[in-house]
C-alpha cells in the first residue's frame, strides 16, 4: 500500500490518468490525497469529477476555492468569477449526484499516523491542527446542512481579514473558508492578503507567506497544500506544496507521503498561459 498526494488538477483529466499510470496506482491497495481544485479552467472538469468520485475510498479530497465556486454556481445560480470550465458539468445529467458528493468533501484532512495535514491553501499561525479541523468542520456543517445556498451566497469577499474567536455567522465562516482555500500571504498583523499572487521572492516586503509567520502552531506537523502555482513544488520538512500549474501549462505532480517519498511529474498538455 502507498499513499500519494497530487496537486491541483483543475479539469486536466488526461494528465491525471497519465499520472496515475506512471505511479502504478492500484485503487484496491493505494490511496491518493487530492489537495482540492479538482475542477474549472481546464478542459475536462466533468470527466475529472466523475472519475475521482468513482475512485471511492481510494481518493481523499479536500475542497479548493474552485470546487466551492462550482458549488456556489450549482446551488445559488450565480457567483462572481469565471465559470467557463464548468458549463458542461453544470449541464450534465448526473450533475445532482456530483454536486452532492462534492459538498460532502472536507476542507481539511489529517492523518495521525503520518502526522500530516492536508488543506487546499494554508492555515493561519494561531491555529493548531485541532483548531484547523474544528474550524473546517464549521464550514463543512454549513455545506452539508439543509440550506447550503445561504452560506455559499455569502461566501465571497475579503473581509474580515483577521481571525478572532469572537467572529460569528457568515463573517466567521467566510474567514475560515478564505484561510483554508485562498490564503497565500499575510501581513505583520496576521491579516490575509488576496491581492498578491506571485511567488514569495516577488512579494512586497510587508507580506510573508503564511508558512513563514512566527509562532505558527502547525510548524511541527507536515502540511500538504496546493493553490499557489507561482510558488510551485516545495518539498521540505513540514511543508509540501504541490500546485505546479498543470492548467497553466506547467505539470501535474504527485509525491508519495509514506515510504521513500517518490516524486512524479507529468508535463501539462495545456498551452502555456504564463
Amino acid at each position: 500500500m502507498a499513499i500519494y498526494a497530487v496537486g491541483d488538477i483543475q479539469g486536466c483529466y488526461d494528465e491525471l490518468r497519465i499520472l496515475l499510470n506512471a505511479i502504478r496506482f492500484d485503487p484496491d491497495e493505494d490511496v491518493i490525497w487530492f489537495v482540492g481544485d479538482l475542477v474549472n479552467r481546464g478542459p475536462k472538469s466533468l470527466k475529472t469529477l466523475r472519475f475521482i468520485k468513482g475512485m471511492g475510498k481510494s481518493a481523499i479530497c479536500v475542497l479548493g476555492n474552485h470546487d466551492l465556486h462550482l458549488l456556489a454556481l450549482a446551488l445559488t445560480g450565480s457567483a462572481p468569477g469565471s465559470s467557463n470550465g464548468l458549463k458542461k458539468l453544470l449541464a450534465a445529467p448526473d450533475r445532482r449526484e456530483l454536486i452532492e458528493w462534492l459538498r460532502h468533501r472536507p476542507l481539511a484532512h489529517y492523518s495521525k499516523k503520518l502526522d500530516t495535514l492536508m488543506v487546499h491553501a494554508g492555515v493561519i499561525a494561531q491555529w493548531g491542527v485541532k483548531d484547523v479541523l474544528t474550524h473546517a468542520n464549521e464550514v463543512e456543517n454549513a455545506l452539508r446542512g439543509k440550506q447550503p445556498e445561504k452560506f455559499l451566497a455569502a461566501m465571497y469577499g475579503k473581509k474580515p481579514a483577521r481571525w478572532s474567536d469572537d467572529l460569528t455567522g457568515n463573517d466567521r465562516l467566510r474567514f475560515i473558508t478564505n484561510c483554508l482555500t485562498r490564503i497565500r500571504f499575510c501581513n505583520s498583523k496576521g491579516e490575509l492578503d488576496f491581492d498578491e499572487k506571485l511567488g514569495p521572492k516577488d512579494a512586497p516586503d510587508h507580506l510573508k507567506p503564511w508558512f513563514q509567520l512566527p509562532g505558527r502552531k502547525t510548524a511541527d506537523t507536515r502540511i500538504v497544500f496546493g493553490h499557489w502555482s507561482t510558488l510551485g513544488l516545495m518539498d521540505k520538512p513540514g511543508l509540501l506544496a504541490l500546485d505546479t500549474g498543470c492548467v497553466w501549462g506547467g505539470a501535474l505532480t504527485a509525491v508519495q507521503l509514506d515510504g521513500p517519498g517518490v516524486l512524479v511529474e507529468v508535463p501539462s498538455q495545456q498551452p502555456k498561459k504564463f
